[in-house]
């Protein structure tokens, strides 16, 4: 409640303090319970932010202490860890197979992407054969860690250092080294690269690593000089990060004038001045502002950055990710043990199509299309946890596929499936219900009930499932308005066909 003596900025700024005092609070607690018990329960007695950073700092005392055993003389301190790794990265995929709230599943979720990566870390500093903690390859890794002293949770990568913000936020390792060093040199970040390599995502999520809320502004040609000026004093008054997408969009003329207002804001940071004169106004600075930004090189329409608003920006050129790994750590979140086997199939599968099938506006090979079929999988999956798990991914891939592979790449497609998951014959799963419901339908629209009709008429109910909208595909005469009239109730009035 305000009263009259409140003011409405008094009131918010004291409820962002309380907000970050509380989240500060839970960390602490979370960190000193950590030992008490078990963790597949301690997850659950804290909120997902404070179990994820709580998990962090564990995993970065862990390994700490595993090089203080190796210096002592126990050779096997990093292999022991890495099995306990193992054990309860297999005891978070066996809970997902169980019946959980959704935001439990979402928090171990995210908890098993986390481990996946920290396992993986842990495997190269034995690989390497990694013997003390001054080792680059550990350096280099983004580590939180608790003061006890401080009372305060620190992030650490190579030589920078940044406070957690504790933010509430809800629920690639050369890349985050880039940014952090540009933040510790007092710069900002420029991360280039073609569409679907990361650039948003990885400053995203190095943002909640901190405990920052990052904001995305898509950039255009219609932005000038004061409406990103105010954007930059919102930011630099609240201290949270700016990833400014396809930067290189806006024109040259603004840019320049842009330039000397990012100058502005890293030299007060710099220097460490609490107020700062700021386009007309002065204004309170925040020093955990960040300001980054994303470019495409090469993409029409797109203009040069001027030389100085690039030397204020520190350069990080992005590749396409890897698609094996990004599938791997999706399967062990969906509840998939042998995940590192199932990936490679799954990427094989998807390369060998987007090589040898033919070339349609309608198939999609890549990142968003993995995803798709990896949570079907993970449904069927929780719906039979008994059945293997190669018949389970080999089910999602090919059901979930055929409707929109043309008739005549259809051989082919079952081919690669059948080189891919050998001796593996699974078949289709029916609802003798819906296929009935079907039937009926197409009775009543006075058309013949043709097997292949009722087969496009399942999948797009199949399909409607898990996917939020479905484009219907043929030419003129085949029959796409009729299968939406024919698939029944409630999923007809959902497909109605629109005029254009």
């Amino acid at each position: 409640m305000l009263n009259r003596e409140t003011t409405a900025e008094c009131w918010l700024r004291n409820l962002e303090e309380t907000m970050q005092t509380t989240v500060q609070q839970e960390i602490m607690e979370a960190v000193a319970a950590y030992e008490e018990k078990s963790r597949d329960q301690w997850l659950f007695d804290y909120p997902a932010q404070v179990a994820l950073t709580g998990t962090h700092i564990w995993w970065t005392t862990d390994v700490g202490i595993a090089f203080e055993r190796l210096e002592e003389g126990f050779e096997t301190a990093l292999k022991d860890y890495s099995k306990k790794q193992i054990a309860q990265l297999n005891a978070l995929i066996n809970m997902l197979l169980g019946e959980l709230t959704h935001g439990d599943r979402q928090k171990i979720m995210t908890i098993c992407t986390i481990d996946v990566h920290a396992r993986d870390v842990v495997a190269k500093l034995i690989a390497q054969k990694v013997t003390n903690s001054q080792s680059f390859t550990w350096l280099s890794q983004l580590r939180q860690r608790w003061d006890d002293n401080q009372q305060h949770c620190f992030v650490n990568i190579c030589d920078a250092q940044f406070q957690y913000s504790y933010e509430y936020l809800g629920n690639t390792p050369r890349c985050y080294i880039t940014l952090t060093q540009s933040l510790h040199l007092t710069m900002s970040g420029a991360l280039s690269g073609p569409a679907g390599t990361g650039k948003t995502e990885s400053t995203k999520d190095l943002g909640r690593s901190l405990g920052i809320m990052v904001y995305v502004f898509n950039c255009s040609e219609q932005m000038d000089y004061k409406s990103i000026g105010n954007i930059y004093k919102g930011l630099a008054q609240t201290g949270v990060w700016g990833c400014f997408d396809e930067f290189n969009r806006i024109s040259v003329e603004v840019l320049s004038v842009v330039a000397v207002q990012v100058k502005t804001i890293q030299d007060a940071v710099r220097n460490k001045k609490k107020r700062f004169y700021f386009l007309g106004d002065v204004i309170e600075l925040k020093f955990s502002v960040g300001i980054f930004i994303t470019l495409n090189p090469g993409y029409a329409g797109r203009a040069e950055l001027p030389e100085n608003l690039k030397a204020l920006f520190r350069p990080c050129a992005m590749v396409i990710p890897d698609f094996e790994l990004i599938c791997e750590i999706m399967l062990v979140a969906e509840g998939f043990i042998d995940a590192r086997l199932l990936a490679r199939k799954f990427i094989s599968l998807y390369t060998l199509c987007r090589e040898l099938l033919s070339k349609q506006d309608h198939y999609d090979w890549g990142l968003r299309a993995v995803k798709s079929v990896l949570v079907v999988a993970g449904s069927l999956k929780r719906g039979n946890r008994n059945r293997p798990e190669e018949q389970v991914l080999m089910r999602a891939l090919r059901d979930f596929n055929l409707p929109k592979i043309v008739t005549n790449d259809v051989p082919i497609f079952l081919g690669l499936i059948g080189d891919l998951f050998p001796s593996l014959v699974v078949l289709r799963k029916k609802d003798i219900d819906l296929e009935q419901m079907v039937r009926q339908s197409i009775s009543e629209l006075h058309l013949q009930p043709e097997e292949n009709f009722i087969l496009k008429a399942m999948q797009l109910e199949e399909l409607l499932a898990v996917r939020h909208s479905v484009f219907v595909v043929g030419v003129a005469g085949t029959g796409k308005s009729q299968v939406s009239e024919g698939t029944p109730v409630p999923v007809a009035s959902q497909t109605k066909p629109t005029g254009m």
